[in-house]
């Protein structure tokens, strides 16, 4: 695991706020021990093929642009099976934040692995269909049952809305992942969201509190924070602090691009100090800084 340190804040293992992040590499026949800690995490799958990981019993495959959360107290392992491919993926965990609060706690297995108690990929065949709950199923955990979404019908349903909606003048067409009984985030303190910039789109640019840590999904093009352009590609990782002013571009004109992000907005908004302001200057984009 390589994670992504801010020079500007090397006492903290986090890459901006409160939020860390790190790339993880395995190979096939590699496995990780199940373990379970307070921290809330998530994984967005990079590259490579064969890869899982088993939360609380459940075991989910992954492919690349899935999303998948480990709320905090899982049980969770992950690896690569011996036919696989090398898999690399984006971890993200609010670690920085329980141990600020003195809350993180950690634990290995007494057996170093799990048992699978459902069938392979359950967790989607059960709540991955919108406007659908299945008769039968019970859930009294405070996080998402849904715990892998997959790319494909992501990635669907943001083209299909682009269809009919102009979109945020500031996010273009964004979907937020969401826990399917609540509607709300898909953990307590962490939040995660996609989003589709049209071919050419320059968003306008705007601040909130609450901090997000991007990867580019599909295509190309840039984001002004704060007044410094940062030109990406796909699996370029980005942050945006708080409060700072930030806008994006598409740099094609004739494909879209996707822009995956993990949040605190859960937590912000949990604590009632979510706050949003519009550049007003500028039809609402920001002179770039030299």
């Amino acid at each position: 695991v390589v994670y992504l340190n801010n020079p500007g804040r090397r006492e903290y293992s986090a890459a901006v706020g409160w939020l860390f992040s790190g790339l993880q590499v395995m190979h096939p026949g590699e496995r990780a021990s199940a373990h379970a800690h307070s921290a809330s995490a998530l994984r967005f799958i990079m590259e490579g093929a064969g890869a899982y990981t088993i939360v609380n019993g459940r075991k989910l495959t992954l492919g690349a642009n899935d999303f998948v959360i480990t709320p905090n107290g899982c049980w969770h392992e992950h690896g690569v099976v011996e036919d696989g491919k090398p898999c690399i993926w984006q971890d993200g965990l609010d670690i920085p934040l329980t141990n600020a609060l003195e809350t993180n706690f950690y634990a290995v297995h007494k057996d170093l692995t799990q048992v699978v108690t459902h069938p392979v990929n359950h967790s989607v065949a059960a709540w991955g269909n919108a406007g659908l709950r299945p008769y039968g199923e019970e859930w009294n955990n405070p996080y998402s049952p849904l715990l892998k979404f997959e790319w494909a019908p992501t990635y669907e349903a943001l083209v299909k809305y682009s269809k009919v909606t102009d979109g945020s003048p500031y996010d273009g067409v964004l979907m937020n992942y969401v826990n399917p009984l609540t509607g709300g985030p898909v953990m307590q303190t962490t939040g995660a969201a996609m989003q589709l910039l049209r071919p050419g789109e320059h968003t306008r640019a705007h601040r909130h509190t609450g901090c997000a840590v991007y990867q580019v999904s599909k295509g190309k093009g840039y984001s002004i924070i704060n007044g410094k352009r940062f030109d990406w590609q796909e699996r370029d990782i980005f942050c945006v602090p708080a409060w700072a002013w930030h806008e994006h571009g598409n740099a094609s004109n004739s494909e879209d691009a996707c822009l995956f992000n993990f949040n605190d907005s859960p937590t912000i908004n949990a604590l009632g100090l979510y706050r949003e302001q519009a550049f007003g200057e500028n039809d609402g984009h920001q002179p770039i800084l030299t």
